[in-house]
């Protein structure tokens, strides 16, 4: 009798038990929009993906990160929209576009403002690069910056031969969307044509552009080196680093520890994406060169002198700002 009591007891807690965990709602998981307008297995990316992955695994699956590649959610100024209002969590982002909507980083923006990448690196690891980060997270633009993402230095390429900055007359050459990149073209010699990135491709092939100025991975990833482009001039003329922003929605909803986290795991990324993209530097160089692309080196100076007024009109109210960039070793 003992035993059947002890029995039929133990079986009433157990289905108990079983009837209060299957009361319990499943944990909700939060799905984290990313977007870049660069293909899948691209330096950027991975790098994000892999923040993703990360968090996940440290929150135990309560965000997980959809990335959304190749510009299919819109243009750069578009996918910054979609963040301001939350509709995107995550994006990275070219400074060129942020410029008209956080104008303290048109500093970066600026043609020759860094001597070579090095001094870039140099410069958004030290303390100027923390200022601007703040300085985006503390504007009313509603993102915050997680950190910076290395895009090389920015040279032209085009279907003729450029030498000099008499080369360019007549040129149209295609820029990002901001208007101190047309004056900075339109100094140099050619006529600046802003347009989204995914549409550069057809505009080259059609001949709406005669050129862009980018990177050798975009210039292979984005196909642009299959439109007739036969000359990568290398310029370097903007050196930009990129961010990437989280939406001040999702991040108002986040944990102060979870927020920690993805601070966190952002500065792994910027590291990661560092090392992924000097690698594919050199690997999508070697693959436009196997062509047909013909890199050219030039006499920079005429350049850097012809654009001395874009530097004297945009640089102005940041001259102390450059100064402490220039004398960052």
């Amino acid at each position: 009798m003992n035993f059947r009591r002890t029995l039929i007891a133990g079986a009433t807690a157990a289905v108990a038990a079983a009837a209060f965990t299957v009361a319990l709602p499943a944990a909700a998981q939060t799905v984290l929009k990313a977007a870049d307008v660069h293909p899948p297995g691209y330096p950027n990316v991975v790098a994000v993906e892999n923040l993703g992955k990360k968090l996940e695994a440290a929150t135990n699956g309560k965000y997980k990160l959809q990335m959304f590649a190749a510009g299919v959610l819109g243009s750069e100024k578009e996918m910054i929209e979609q963040a301001q209002i939350g509709a995107l969590q995550i994006a990275r982002i070219s400074l060129g576009p942020m410029g008209p909507v956080v104008p303290d980083v048109n500093v970066f923006n600026m043609p020759f403002v860094f001597r070579d990448e090095a001094h870039m690196r140099a410069v958004i690891d030290g303390p100027i690069g923390k200022e601007l980060l703040d300085k985006i997270t503390a504007s009313p633009a509603r993102l915050v910056a997680l950190g910076w993402m290395d895009s090389g230095s920015r040279s032209l390429y085009t279907k003729k031969e450029i030498k000099t900055p008499a080369d360019l007359k007549g040129l149209k050459i295609r820029v990002m969307g901001n208007p101190l990149f047309v004056d900075t073209l339109n100094a140099m010699g050619g006529n600046g044509i802003t347009m989204g990135h995914n549409d550069t491709f057809s505009a080259l092939q059609t001949g709406v552009v005669d050129g862009a100025e980018n990177n050798p991975p975009t210039l292979f990833t984005a196909n642009h080196y299959t439109t007739g482009v036969k000359f990568y001039t290398q310029t370097t003329h903007l050196i930009i680093p990129e961010i990437f922003v989280m939406s001040k929605v999702t991040w108002d909803k986040m944990s102060k520890d979870e927020q920690a986290l993805v601070q966190k795991f952002a500065r792994e990324a910027q590291l990661e994406q560092r090392a992924l993209w000097d690698k594919s530097v050199a690997e999508y160089s070697t693959k436009l060169k196997a062509a047909g692309i013909q890199f050219a080196s030039v006499d920079k100076k005429p350049f850097y002198d012809a654009t001395a007024p874009v530097r004297a009109k945009y640089g102005a109210q940041y001259a102390d700002l450059i100064k402490r960039i220039e004398a960052v070793k």
